[in-house]
């Protein structure tokens, strides 16, 4: 049985330009590189073996090659369908990191891919979105006994972690990255600020400036969104159901409404809150024709699909990653990416100098979890802010930036409680 079809990889012809595009991203990671050389030297994950269910690009082939470099067996499987980089994948089993993921692949694929992740019978797991936890607690239980901790690297995972720990079904201790400052403020926010803006781009050709374009939810993805769309000269409405948020987003400029007003002068609709029917059957048939529609929430389940396919007689694929509805009443509804997240299926994802930050906080986090084996709490955990720090202090030091300190005197003067002391 040759690699490609042990492990599903289209052509492993890709590989000499995956590899070319690993050694591209690596030029804007260097603190993963840093992590890589210290682990090549150290090999803190000898004899571990990792399950990731991650986005399978350039970034996360830069990731996994720190992990192997630490002494670290690795399987990889794609966390979303479209995401996936056929060449990126090839690459990888070439370097000798067997990688489940074909760009496209149906549902029963998909989850068969991350049954064969699983039978590789982890000690550490790596997610985006929950799907590999959810599935070895669900189908896999018995290999839990085998596993020392996980990451998550979602705000979407990250919320389905909280509600198994409350529900108490959570088996081992997770360390949510996603929490981390040098992950959400910064990937988060200009990650997919960024890569939302390319993939709708990328997709349409449409012209920003002008638009109204409407961003669903305000949170560090929305917020990002929202300062990218303004930047290039549209007209940004913000929904939220936090008022809290809704205030931040009417304060930093923004208009602020319901989404079924927004609805009917929409002209660009962004969902990113990672909740269900976000946009639903009764803001569809409100909007004008022409409309397009884009997701960069986690799961394919913020816009009602099923619905906009019962009020329409028609569907063509107009170009690709774009699905043109036709009304029974008339109007042209444009779907992006099949739902899925637009900024992996239309796009290449986050920029590799943001993910840099992201992923040398899952690599940290690991080997943090395997020094203290046996000692974490069965939780979702912060990130230790020794960690968080260090992955700051590294991308500073990598752009060449110097910080002051405290001098004893100021840092004893913030912790009194005695004024003048």
């Amino acid at each position: 049985m040759t690699p490609v079809e042990k492990y599903d990889v289209k052509d492993l012809s890709l590989a000499a330009s995956g590899r070319q595009r690993i050694e591209w991203a690596a030029r804007e990671m260097p603190v993963v590189k840093t992590i890589r050389e210290r682990f090549e030297k150290e090999k803190p994950l000898k004899g571990i073996r990792i399950s990731g269910c991650l986005h399978i690009t350039t970034e996360t082939a830069n990731l996994g090659l720190a992990l192997q470099a630490g002494g670290a067996e690795i399987m990889l499987c794609a966390s979303n369908p479209l995401s996936t980089q056929d060449d990126v994948a090839a690459a990888l089993v070439e370097f000798g990191i067997p990688t489940n993921a074909i760009k496209g692949e149906d549902d029963v694929t998909y989850y068969q891919h991350i049954t064969t992740a699983l039978d590789h019978k982890p000690h550490l797991t790596v997610d985006d979105g929950a799907d590999l936890v959810t599935m070895l607690h669900t189908q896999r239980n018995e290999l839990i006994k085998n596993v020392i901790g996980g990451t998550e690297e979602t705000t979407t995972g990250v919320i389905r972690l909280r509600s198994m720990v409350n529900e108490g079904q959570l088996k081992y201790p997770i360390i949510a990255v996603n929490d981390a400052q040098t992950k959400h403020l910064f990937d988060n926010r200009y990650g997919t600020g960024q890569s939302t803006v390319d993939g709708i781009t990328r997709a349409t050709n449409v012209l920003w400036a002008g638009k109204n374009v409407v961003v669903c939810g305000y949170g560090w993805c929305g917020r990002g969104l929202a300062m990218r769309a303004k930047g290039l000269g549209s007209h940004v409405i913000i929904i939220e159901v936090e008022p809290v948020r809704a205030l931040e987003a009417a304060m930093d400029g923004f208009q602020v409404m319901p989404l079924m007003d927004a609805a009917k002068i929409a002209d660009i609709i962004v969902t990113m809150t990672g909740d269900k029917h976000v946009i639903d059957k009764a803001h569809l048939k409100v909007m004008k024709s022409g409309v397009i529609l884009a997701n960069s929430g986690h799961f394919n389940v913020e816009i009602n699909i099923p619905a906009l396919e019962e009020m329409s007689d028609s569907k063509r694929e107009i170009r690709p990653f774009v699905d043109e509805y036709r009304t029974k009443d008339g109007r042209y509804v444009y779907l992006l990416g099949e739902g899925r997240l637009i900024n992996l299926a239309a796009a290449e994802g986050h920029p590799a100098s943001v993910m840099d930050m992201s992923f040398a906080n899952q690599a940290l986090c690991l080997e943090y979890m395997v020094k203290n084996k046996g000692r974490l709490e069965l939780d979702v955990h912060s990130v230790p802010e020794e960690i968080d720090k260090e992955v700051a202090r590294l991308k500073l030091d990598s752009m060449g930036i110097t910080i002051d300190t405290l001098t004893p005197e100021q840092a004893k003067y913030l912790v009194s409680w005695q004024e003048g002391t």
